[in-house]
């Protein structure tokens, strides 16, 4: 168990309507190892997302244990969390939120920013390049297209060398053939850098590109073999 990257003990969540309680994930149980790729497979409203937000710190369980790099998210106050997430943790999303008023560049060195540290623009460039955007760098988001967009989100969820990298949905806002450029994109840069890769997704194809596949349904948790 040592070695896990991230790990859920019995991890369950349940929010409170004035109606109703609801509970969105049940006992849940997880256990990564440093470098693998994980597909979180499920429709939607069964509970991936929500898991992906506790596994990342974003969020805490009703009850329940997660282990991040080491050290227990539960025993941790908002700023430790945030100060993990901003050293070793990276996020794509399926809505790209990149800054509009910001260059593709400026968006790519926004997390250095976010951590203290100076702007590394060498290494925003040459991450720019293995996309295939570095004639783009001066372009602010509305001047790309979506697949541009997505590129520079990649970019910028490898700035900071992260770790982990939480992928929620990379390819939904894409048409088929951007979302195949992209996601040969997120497991080459896995693949390089030797990153944890934790991907939320409803499509069979992506999730087979993974080492490890987890089916979501109604909360519940279970290993595809």
């Amino acid at each position: 168990m040592q070695s896990s990257i991230i790990s859920a003990n019995s991890v369950s969540k349940t929010v409170s309507t004035k109606q109703e309680h609801l509970t969105i994930l049940k006992d849940v149980n997880i256990s990564i190892e440093p470098g693998q790729s994980v597909a979180i497979v499920g429709t939607s409203g069964a509970g991936k997302s929500t898991l992906m937000t506790l596994l990342a710190g974003l969020d805490t369980p009703s009850s329940g244990d997660i282990t991040i790099l080491g050290q227990s998210l539960s025993t941790m106050t908002d700023e430790q969390r945030a100060a993990i997430r901003a050293d070793s943790v990276g996020f794509v999303f399926q809505s790209f939120l990149l800054i509009p008023s910001l260059t593709a560049i400026e968006n790519v060195t926004l997390p250095c920013l976010l951590k203290g540290e100076r702007e590394n623009v060498t290494r925003a460039k040459a991450l720019l390049e293995s996309v295939g955007l570095g004639h783009r760098i001066d372009h602010t988001p509305e001047q790309l297209s979506g697949g541009e967009q997505q590129r520079v989100a990649l970019a910028r969820a490898f700035m900071i060398q992260p770790k982990i990298l939480f992928a929620d949905e990379p390819t939904g806002n894409l048409d088929q053939e951007t979302a195949k450029t992209i996601v040969d994109l997120l497991f080459d840069l896995n693949q390089q850098h030797g990153t944890t890769l934790v991907l939320v997704t409803h499509d069979p194809a992506l999730a087979e590109r993974c080492q490890r596949r987890f089916y979501m349904h109604s909360g519940e948790l279970e290993e595809q073999s």
